[in-house]
């Protein structure tokens, strides 16, 4: 049995009643066994000193896409389509088992180092099992699916699929990794978005996902012109369509939905369909930005998730919260999105879109030991005296403030090292990797 006691720290709780207490956290192997004052020692547990630290639940990101962290500044100063035809198409095309593995290493390190225990993520059409093996290793919780794509212009020949080869090779991955670590890592089916799918492949991945009762993760309407060739090809309007196809259902998670009509926003609700909010990426590709207030206005589950690396180039939660309220306070008031709304969306609305709010997402007796350990004794977050902490998370700290990750009752980073995987190796082969890449592929190198 391994024990973790973390004592008398200062515990931002997203339990139901949004407690803020101090306390120390007794960790008995991945469960939250105590939550209260003078907790004794026994001396077979480790001991955690946070004394003047924030605990926080770990920071669920329910959009990433690992397979593109290499891909890092690569696709700059671009819009969707031309990022998509221009770099990260035929970038993705060239990928090996060895740099798939590798850059899905670099971005869990990144999102270790800043907090985030849990992600949702699209991998593309090959080697997605070596992404799931550097899940695996680094110990982080992870929903993760090989990307399927088997229609659309201008995809390069090593990324069109079969509709058939696709959907079977997406159940093999799925029969192989789902609820794999006892359910640390779990699968979802991941169609790109409608562009790249054709009717037959998304009306099998529908069923599929209510046979298996497994999740279904995609873009949508993320951006206009995307919109516009959706209609042209099926006469409706992104969400509209995936209802028509019986996608819409509360194991959808939509990434992005920035242009959306009353009538999706309508289905969203209804069908309790999970959005994934992107700012960084929304800004950065120029798509535009999401009416979040709306959306949390009529309970729509709203959470929160980086992108990918190309398209935000961070995969940094801190981040993410800190543009997710600015961004809607010009428009809406310097009300809107506080930071309480924000932290609740990076957290314990990100365990409500993969089903697991009764096991993460908060900090309670009894959940998953999925924490980070904050340090805000910095110039940067300080005076302390007499400023809500939250507010000091979202609008001042940083990923450097994050000193401790816990994830499913392990410690996988402790003082700023990351203790499940060796960073200079992987520094170095992320290097090698996209140098490989890059010479196969003559418009980039």
């Amino acid at each position: 049995m391994s024990r973790i006691l973390i004592k008398h720290a200062e515990i931002i709780t997203m339990n139901k009643d949004e407690e803020i207490i101090n306390a120390d956290i007794l960790i008995e192997n991945d469960k939250i066994k105590a939550i209260g004052t003078d907790l004794k020692e026994t001396g077979d547990e480790k001991v955690i000193d946070a004394t003047e630290r924030l605990v926080i639940p770990g920071f669920i990101q329910t959009h990433i896409h690992l397979c593109q962290t290499i891909f890092r500044g690569k696709g700059d100063d671009l819009e969707l389509m031309d990022w998509l035809k221009k770099r990260i198409w035929p970038l993705e095309a060239a990928h090996d088992e060895e740099s798939i593995y590798y850059s899905a290493l670099l971005g869990i390190g990144e999102l270790i180092q800043s907090g985030t225990t849990t992600i949702v993520d699209m991998e593309t059409v090959h080697h997605t099992d070596y992404a799931f093996k550097a899940i695996a290793k680094s110990g982080i919780r992870a929903l993760s699916g090989k990307v399927m794509m088997d229609k659309g212009e201008e995809v390069p020949p090593q990324l069109q699929e079969k509709t058939s080869e696709s959907i079977e090779k997406s159940v093999a991955l799925m029969e192989k990794w789902n609820n794999f670590d006892n359910g640390r890592i779990k699968y979802a089916f991941s169609p790109r978005f409608v562009v790249s799918c054709t009717e037959e492949l998304l009306k099998e991945v529908s069923r599929l996902s209510k046979s298996y009762q497994v999740y279904v993760h995609t873009h949508a309407s993320e951006n206009k012109g995307e919109i516009e060739i959706v209609e042209r090809e099926t006469g409706m309007r992104n969400i509209e369509y995936l209802d028509y196809l019986g996608l819409a259902n509360e194991r959808l998670i939509l990434a992005h939905c920035i242009w959306l009509n009353e009538k999706e926003k309508t289905i969203i609700k209804e069908k309790g369909v999970h959005v994934s909010h992107c700012p960084g990426s929304n800004l950065k590709l120029a798509s535009g930005i999401a009416e979040v207030p709306h959306l949390l206005e009529q309970s729509i589950s709203v959470s929160l998730g980086a992108d990918g690396a190309p398209c935000n180039n961070n995969l940094d939660m801190f981040n993410e919260m800190r543009l997710a309220a600015l961004i809607q306070k010009p428009s809406h008031g310097s009300t809107t999105m506080d930071a309480k709304t924000v932290f609740r969306m990076a957290t314990i609305n990100g365990a409500k879109a993969i089903g697991m709010e009764d096991q993460i997402g908060s900090i309670e007796v009894g959940k998953k030991a999925d924490l980070a350990i904050l340090n805000l004794n910095d110039f940067h977050t300080y005076p302390s005296f007499d400023v809500d902490p939250i507010s000091r998370i979202v609008y001042s700290a940083t990923r450097a403030d994050v000193v401790t990750t816990i994830i499913n009752g392990e410690i996988v980073m402790e003082n700023r090292v990351i203790k499940t995987m060796e960073k200079k190796v992987i520094l170095h082969e992320a290097n090698a990797s996209i140098k490989r890449l890059i010479k196969k592929i003559p418009l980039l190198s």
